[in-house]
């Protein structure tokens, strides 16, 4: 019987500690091969690419390995190939594309495979560009991983880590109701990830809940980088047309294009969401999602927001003048330091609101400790043996309340499992 060892290594070239599997052959080196390769988690080597292998492996190791030399090596294990991937069911179809769950022939682990229609005239779509051109470099626990890009005639396939569902899925599941610390762990993650991306230059300019994935051991992750850009692209302005119009701030509803980062702190809306089970700003068009906002916020004046009054659409719109509401009579399940969180996102100049990575420090995540500020960014890293956990034994099962339906549940074999920022 083969012999199988294991080392952890990351797919799209960046090195670091993820688990495959090969079989030992004394004359070489494997874990050098390995590192060369820069092979994914769990895979199973093909035997036909290890007896290959056997012949090519030390002429492998004695010259620094091409990205030709690279992609053929990948090529050959089964990258790159739609017969590697089995499809099992239709999650979903859009526009330009359709999402299969999937399954992957390397590893046996199930993937999201994203199958992208390409016309003959016009190529790939502009957001797939973007997405694949992003990801590659975005490695991160709170980010979904691209595993693996397929192209051929008909279709650009994109293979994803497989995630459970999205917000609004788990939303629906659990009654629209969940409980108010899973809220708290899941808007960290969400802001772990999107710091990340700031830190990095990348706007993701389409946070919604349907954009944001969970597992089953509860960590949520973003996806759907379609829209997003490297704000590091020299350009006079950006659209105004981003952004879920639910989710999208007033200034970039009043039309302004000329933003940063503070773009995707919609976050707000989705925390609004979480906490008590329905939209905060349900408008159907601008004029409508302003006027929600301002109902609720107050109508500003050149007090509160310099330069409004000279805005084109603010002055057409014509708005009531309405007086600010206190947010706590509207989420009476959050503590104090929750509804000053929440007011600091949803305030009405960008420069104003609160930074991901600003909120991270927030008193509202006092409780979740010290040690998860100091975790790694990305689960390709080393980590210690010991995982870091959210807080010290926190069951999914024992904090729901009454198994809430479809919610998260414990499975059977791992009755304490834990919520883990990054595993």
């Amino acid at each position: 019987m083969s012999v199988y060892r294991y080392r952890q290594i990351s797919i799209i070239g960046h090195n670091s500690d993820l688990n495959i599997g090969y079989r030992y052959r004394p004359q070489n080196s494997i874990s050098d091969i390995n590192k060369r390769l820069s092979l994914p988690a769990d895979i199973r080597l093909p035997d036909d690419y290890l007896e290959k292998f056997s012949v090519i492996g030390p002429a492998l190791l004695e010259q620094p390995i091409s990205r030709r030399l690279r992609r053929v090596s990948l090529s050959e294990i089964g990258f790159g190939k739609l017969e590697t991937y089995i499809k099992l069911d239709k999650l979903g179809e859009g526009t330009y594309a359709t999402v299969y769950k999937g399954c992957s022939k390397l590893t046996e682990n199930l993937v999201a495979l994203k199958e992208i229609r390409l016309e003959h005239e016009e190529g790939a779509p502009c957001t797939a560009i973007r997405e694949v051109s992003l990801l590659k470099d975005l490695k991160h626990a709170n980010i979904v991983t691209l595993h693996d890009i397929i192209h051929t005639q008909k279709s650009l396939t994109l293979v994803f880590e497989y995630l459970d569902k999205d917000l609004k899925q788990y939303l629906d599941d659990c009654g629209n109701t969940i409980h108010i610390h899973n809220v708290k762990l899941f808007l960290f993650q969400l802001l772990r990830g999107l710091s990340y991306c700031h830190r990095r230059k990348v706007l993701h300019r389409d946070l919604k809940p349907q954009n944001l994935l969970i597992n089953e051991r509860g960590e949520l992750k973003l996806a759907d980088f379609g829209l997003a850009r490297a704000k590091s692209i020299p350009t006079k302005t950006y659209s105004n047309e981003v952004v879920t119009l639910w989710y999208r701030p007033p200034d970039i509803l009043l039309g302004s294009t000329d933003y940063s980062t503070h773009i995707d702190m919609g976050v707000g809306c989705i925390f609004y969401e979480m906490v008590t089970g329905r939209p905060l700003f349900p408008g159907s068009t601008v004029e409508e999602e302003l006027h929600f906002i301002f109902k609720l916020l107050g109508t500003p004046t050149e007090k509160s927001w310099p330069g409004v009054s000279s805005n084109k659409d603010f002055v057409t719109f014509n708005f009531p003048q309405y007086r600010a509401e206190r947010l706590i009579k509207h989420t009476p399940r959050l503590s104090t330091e929750g509804v000053e969180l929440l007011s600091a996102f949803l305030q009405f100049e960008g420069k104003k609101r609160k930074s991901a990575e600003e909120a991270m420090k927030h008193s509202y995540f006092s409780d979740l400790g010290n040690r998860v500020m100091s975790l790694p960014d990305s689960k390709f890293k080393r980590r210690p043996r010991r995982p870091s956990l959210v807080c010290r034994r926190f069951s999914l099962k024992r904090k729901l309340r009454g198994r809430q339906p479809g919610a998260t549940q414990v499975s059977p074999t791992r009755r304490m499992e834990c919520v883990r920022l990054s595993r």
